[in-house]
């Protein structure tokens, strides 16, 4: 039975708050649990001893303050509520507590409230919905680690392509031509990057992230994705440089800004490549 409006939007809110607090804890502790598999594989290859570590993973153990490690409260924890209410900082220690946390689940709210006025609640929305959480965890990650998990490129893009099947078919081969092409296009300008200059400019992770949202969009939509996601990225990196002089010269991650350009092709790609279009024209 359908929800009214009345209560499927609240409800679509509450739950992408708490789908964003969730995903505060992926994009802390995944990092921390590859670095810890990678040790561990290192340890085994060199035939070291394990280290006795305790266990870690998504669930274990709790969340606790980052600065004195006091085991947060049930009712600290609470989407964006917690972290008002304690005035961003920690109840025992009064460290702050990053802004990171209040800004994710607003931006899972955020996301949840946008696929529902654009999709309904069908069982596209579903999909395109944990397209949008995916791409916001790794555009997190990436600008706290600059890293990009295979371990959520890679089901995206797998997903992007039973999306198609499931809801689209007559589109699957164009998404397996867009996830071809997505690779091979930041694969072959890496390439040329690193022979002209002798640096790298991205990391492979970029490779798989641009695959993954041709497979959730066709290979059409590519060019608009790197124009979006270049564009952004150039005015970020001068204004950041600009107000901060220190990061001139720094590394910056080019996976948020393929995430952002993978949320407005999703949600409003249609309009807005018809207009691409028709400037090409």
């Amino acid at each position: 039975m359908d929800l009214p409006p009345a209560l499927l939007w609240p409800l679509a809110a509450f739950l992408g708050l708490c789908l964003g607090s969730f995903l505060n804890v992926v994009i802390v502790r995944l990092p921390v649990m590859l670095m810890l598999g990678w040790r561990a594989e290192a340890r085994e290859a060199l035939e070291l001893p394990e280290e006795g570590a305790s266990r870690f993973n998504l669930l274990v153990p709790r969340s606790i303050c980052p600065n004195c490690e006091t085991p947060i409260a049930w009712h600290d924890n609470l989407p964006v509520v917690g972290w008002f209410k304690r005035r961003g900082r920690c109840a025992h220690c009064q460290a702050p507590i990053s802004l990171q946390y209040p800004l994710v689940e607003l931006a899972g709210g955020a996301l949840a409230l946008a696929v529902l006025a654009l999709y309904g609640p069908t069982w596209p929305a579903l999909f395109v919905y944990g397209a949008c959480l995916a791409l916001l965890a790794l555009a997190v990650i990436d600008l706290r680690t600059q890293l990009l998990p295979d371990l959520i490129t890679l089901p995206l893009l797998w997903a992007g392509l039973a999306y198609q099947l499931l809801f689209q078919p007559l589109m699957l081969p164009s998404a397996v031509i867009g996830a071809m092409a997505g690779y091979l296009a930041l694969w072959s300008f890496y390439w040329l990057f690193k022979l002209v200059t002798g640096k790298e400019g991205m990391g492979y992770g970029d490779f798989k992230l641009l695959a993954a949202l041709g497979a959730w969009l066709g290979w059409q939509y590519l060019p608009m994705v790197l124009i979006l996601s270049a564009g952004v990225g150039a005015l970020v990196g001068i204004a950041a440089q600009l107000a901060l002089p220190r990061l001139r010269g720094a590394p910056m991650p080019f996976g948020p800004f393929l995430a952002m350009a993978g949320w407005i092709a999703l949600l409003v790609g249609e309009p807005l490549m018809a207009t691409y279009q028709g400037w090409l024209l």
